[in-house]
């Protein structure tokens, strides 16, 4: 057993390290009493710091969760296809790398698990089981090859296994979900909630106009999508509670925006200029200086190129673009 001294400065060079990736809802700063989003207070290290020092007294790997990878964006005109590309590639050897970093200040190191939430959702947003698992597969297939030790996937089948996924789904709402005008209710009064809300529902609107053509009614498309928004959060939600009751001692990670002070840890997977974008809404654009997160119509509105690795579309290239080009990408 570490001394506890030892273990809370160990917790905070590794707290520091994290915080350099952290992605944080700018909106809600002020309101947490953080005075910057790039400079994390005592209270921000305060929120993870118990968690962290329970591995790290016990000289174990330091264990993170994170709900991530579900399966491509169905709006193909955001993302370049079903199957996992350079973007995916990027972020998972991003965790990887992450833990890697981890154990330069701590032995033991770090550990992810991501709770694959395709299957808990897929219905829902428009994506069938067979395309989310043929997803999950990929992402399996290029973690075990790369040989990226530190990262592990869990799954809706790994909770409910032998059981058909709409069954699995009724049986995570019946435990885990609160009810529609619970969350709506906190959509309200909540801004984190809120902003949450307004994120997915933005994604959801894009998704929507993307599958019923610009002809559409904008305002019932709207009207439509939120409320695609609460059914994929009220899901979303369900799943956080039953990764929660798997992994208690785990480190929560999440893909979104956070407040400074939350117990969730807002984390950007790859470098990008828009706070929400994923790997799984996106694409990846290489300006042959460093690489970067867009969707994918930004992408052609920029006349960049498509590159093809094992048979399938991976990422655009744009070493044309000047600076002032690319920092006109939303």
């Amino acid at each position: 057993m570490m001394e506890a001294s030892t273990a809370t400065q160990v917790s905070q060079r590794v707290l520091e390290l994290l915080y350099r990736y952290r992605r944080v809802d700018e909106s809600l700063v002020e309101q947490d009493g953080d005075t910057a989003g790039d400079d994390p207070c005592p209270a921000c290290f305060e929120a993870h710091r118990e968690r962290m020092e329970h591995f790290i007294e016990r000289d174990e790997p330091i264990h993170f969760v994170v709900p991530a990878f579900p399966a491509k964006s169905p709006n193909q005109s955001k993302v370049l296809g079903v199957l996992p590309d350079l973007g995916e590639r990027l972020a998972l050897g991003f965790l990887q790398s992450l833990c890697d970093y981890v154990g330069h200040f701590y032995r033991p190191g770090a550990r992810v698990t991501i709770c694959s939430d395709g299957h808990v959702f897929g219905d829902v947003v428009g994506v069938a089981d067979t395309t989310v698992t043929e997803y999950r597969d990929s992402l399996t297939e290029m973690i075990s090859t790369a040989r990226w030790s530190a990262i592990d996937l869990f799954g809706l089948n790994d909770a409910f296994g032998g059981m058909h996924y709409p069954v699995m789904r009724k049986v995570l709402e019946e435990n885990y979900s609160a009810t529609l005008a619970e969350l709506k209710e906190k959509v309200r009064s909540d801004r984190s909630t809120r902003s949450l809300f307004n994120g997915i529902h933005r994604f959801m609107f894009e998704d929507a106009v993307a599958r019923r053509g610009a002809d559409a009614s904008r305002t019932k498309l709207r009207n439509d999508s939120k409320d695609t928004a609460y059914q994929t959060i009220l899901r979303s939600n369900a799943w956080s509670r039953l990764v929660a009751a798997t992994f208690p001692r785990a480190i929560r990670l999440s893909i979104h925006p956070q407040p400074p002070h939350s117990e969730k840890f807002g984390l950007q997977l790859m470098p990008t200029r828009d706070g929400w974008l994923t790997p799984w809404h996106g694409v990846v654009l290489d300006d042959g200086v460093s690489c970067s997160l867009v969707k994918r119509w930004d992408a052609e509105r920029l006349h960049a190129t498509v590159v093809w690795r094992d048979g399938r579309p991976s990422h655009f290239i744009a070493p044309h673009l000047s600076t002032a080009a690319l920092e006109r990408v939303s």
